[in-house]
């Protein structure tokens, strides 16, 4: 299990959400924590700690009065940490090739490639020729609905009909390098780890795939670790004391990484 870093990015301020309260109308969300410090800031610290695969994401859409703002966040921590983050929020084949060329390792899609519900895998197909499939991600973020996890698209406000399921990530796996899962209902929340769903990612374990959502401790770290059977990489965001929590940076990135990791800072 590897530790992903995040920078979310909402009207232009580096920031942990409630992921289930955000709305495109009037650009709102409940704050849990919002940074001081710009996203190139938190850029320079991951790579300072030689961490990679970090993703950004732009939490406005193309038409809100914010995007720009939050736009040049995002490129200027790409700027700062070039090859070292992935970028997603409103990415299409038209713009993705802007953030690759500013620095993103991969760029993470998941509202271009669900239209009225349904996979379009034309789009998917349009994705891949232009960036190739060794540098797409598909977040396949989820809610769970009638007992089951659906795909949710634009900023996690609107369900698909496509479930989450083992032969769901088979089918999709064909087009991207990795999964990017938040659970959606406890993203935010620092209330503990959606297990049925770590459990699902874990069980398939064919590509790399992040987790996000709940992790509020360390024993969550080693519960995700267990049931996930260590194929399951994780974000930790509102419960990071860089944004404001109780866990630990580097303790968290030595659970991750293993006990007998130490955490060095590469001289300058």
């Amino acid at each position: 299990m590897e530790f992903r870093p995040c920078i979310d990015i909402h009207n232009g301020s580096v920031k942990q959400i409630v992921g289930s309260s955000l709305s495109d109308q009037g650009d709102t969300a409940q704050e849990n924590y919002v940074s001081g410090q710009d996203a190139a800031f938190y850029a320079g610290l991951y790579r300072e700690y030689n961490i990679i695969n970090g993703h950004i994401i732009m939490l406005n859409p193309v038409m809100s009065p914010y995007y720009e703002a939050t736009k040049k966040q995002a490129l200027n921590a790409l700027y700062a940490y070039p090859g070292g983050l992935q970028v997603g929020g409103g990415i299409t084949p038209e713009n993705a090739g802007e953030f690759l060329l500013a620095g993103a390792s991969h760029v993470i899609v998941t509202s271009y490639v669900f239209k009225n519900g349904q996979i379009r895998y034309d789009h998917i197909e349009k994705m891949v020729r232009e960036v190739g499939r060794e540098r797409l991600v598909l977040d396949l973020s989820a809610r769970k609905k009638e007992n089951r996890y659906f795909i949710v698209t634009d900023r996690w406000q609107k369900y698909t009909d496509v479930e989450l399921t083992e032969r769901t990530l088979d089918e999709l796996s064909n087009y991207c390098d990795e999964f990017l899962v938040h659970a959606v209902d406890v993203e935010g929340k620092a209330e503990g780890i959606e297990e049925e769903l770590a459990r699902l990612l874990g069980d398939w374990g064919k590509l790399p795939v992040t987790y996000a959502g709940g992790v509020h401790s360390m024993d969550d770290l080693r519960l995700l670790k267990s049931i996930g059977r260590n194929r399951v990489n994780v974000t930790v965001g509102s419960a990071l004391d860089l944004f404001g929590g109780s866990m630990k940076f580097e303790e968290v990135l030595r659970e991750c990484q293993g006990i007998s990791y130490t955490i060095k800072k590469p001289a300058k």
